[in-house]
């Protein structure tokens, strides 16, 4: 067993470990430690060879692999410590505050290390066809959309050649993309809400483009076939989203495709104690994206599902330099807390509390809505007062977003006791 005591862990090698790993290096921490599940840093968008990364970052389009590769150099420059291939298996804290963090790999075997902060950025998985409760047996030719991208972005096979799609996620509207520019024919996209679950020019470019259909408000009720996907039964759903008889189409094809979500990679959060969200299934978090487990701070998709990766760094960054703060201060953590209150049809927010004495030049809330909504506005309030409007011609849930608190409103309202933020009809 390797003992090894650094200040800062970074657990996820993926885009927003990268981007806190960079971030807490320029803020002038230098002992840092990446682990990293994989056998090369960059994670998930290793096997996103599309492009449409980094407009906000680099200001230029990007495939995924090559956003990686700009925050795997920016970590190589400066020759942060990163392990591959490294499971992490339990994270704790010990009595004297120091967090403890048990990975294991083929090189070193088992380790124990040692840890004054953490930055959690594992990132999130795929639903599977199991939380679905879809009859049927359990035939090969179903995927989920994840698995189908790794396999013909990276392991050069083609799942199946006819293919329906359930839900409209982001990865599954690309997948139908993917799938017809190599030779498949994808049939339909089905998605269980009345709303789709993907951002709009995804919808644009990767089904209206090619001629692909998008069946709101219906679900699969049925797989036929034993050895090999034969056939699905798609139907339309009502709102209370259960099947409506009389509607049932049949699809003939040899490949089902699940795109119905993502879940943040939280069990070792969970296991660490900290407070969770039932909405977001990530961490609850503060003004530097603290969690309540003092010195563990998290980031990315394992704190809530994001649409951009651009937003993924530069919401890891402000955690990488949080770090390397509470580290300076030998474990300072802000005390005061502000409750972030949210209503009018946001789900969630982020961060969920806030110090006023605590945040810096500015503050940027992130959330999603529940449904679609039109002629809109987001209203900030702080005791009360509104201090930011922001007109929505149309909101989706599809969609993040996010309000920035600018210092000389922060200045101007220094103290405040009490902070919400409303989405409200536009009249």
């Amino acid at each position: 067993m390797e003992r090894t005591e650094y200040n800062l862990i970074i657990i996820g090698g993926g885009p927003a470990g990268l981007a806190a790993a960079v971030a807490a290096f320029d803020a002038g921490e230098r002992s840092i430690l990446i682990l990293e599940r994989e056998n090369r840093l960059g994670g998930i968008l290793n096997q996103c060879i599309h492009n449409g990364f980094g407009l906000h970052t680099f200001q230029e389009e990007l495939t995924g692999p090559e956003y990686a590769q700009r925050y795997a150099d920016k970590v190589y420059e400066r020759e942060i410590e990163y392990k591959l291939d490294t499971m992490v298996m339990h994270i704790g804290q010990g009595e004297d505050g120091c967090k403890h963090v048990m990975a294991v790999n083929e090189k070193d075997g088992l380790l124990l290390l040692k840890a004054k902060a953490l930055v959690l950025a594992m990132g999130c998985r795929e639903r599977s066809r199991g939380a679905l409760n879809i009859p049927g047996f359990r035939p090969a030719g179903i995927f989920s959309a994840g698995t189908a991208q790794r396999l013909v972005n990276i392991e050069g096979y083609l799942p199946g050649r006819r293919v329906v799609i359930l839900g409209s996620g982001d990865i599954g509207l690309i997948m139908a993309r993917r799938m017809t520019l190599e030779g498949a024919r994808v049939l339909v996209c089905a998605e269980l809400m009345p709303y789709s679950g993907g951002l709009k020019r995804n919808i644009v470019q990767c089904l209206d483009d090619f001629g692909i259909p998008l069946k709101l408000s219906h679900t699969v009720v049925r797989i036929e076939g034993k050895e090999r996907v034969e056939g699905v039964v798609i139907a339309e759903v009502g709102p209370d989203r259960k099947p409506i008889p009389g509607t049932e189409e049949h699809y003939d094809c040899d490949t089902l495709l699940l795109s119905v979500g993502l879940l943040p990679e939280n069990e070792l959060t969970i296991g660490l104690g900290a407070q969770m969200s039932r909405i977001t299934n990530g961490p609850v978090v503060n003004e530097s994206l603290e969690t309540s487990v003092p010195g563990v701070f998290a980031a990315g998709n394992v704190l809530h599902v994001h649409d951009l990766v651009d937003y993924v760094s530069e919401e890891a960054g402000l955690a990488g330099e949080s770090a390397a703060a509470f580290i300076k201060e030998s474990g300072s953590s802000p005390v005061s807390r502000v409750p972030v209150e949210y209503s009018g049809g946001i789900r969630y927010t982020i961060p969920c509390s806030v110090d006023p004495q605590h945040v810096g030049k500015w503050l940027k809330f992130r959330f999603r809505v529940g449904d679609v909504m039109t002629n809109r506005k987001v209203v900030l309030y702080l005791d009360g007062r509104a201090v930011i409007t922001k007109k929505r011609r149309v909101m989706a849930p599809g969609e993040m977003e996010e309000l920035v608190l600018t210092k000389k409103a922060l200045d101007e309202h220094e103290g405040f006791s009490s902070l919400a933020i409303r989405v409200e009809e536009d009249v």
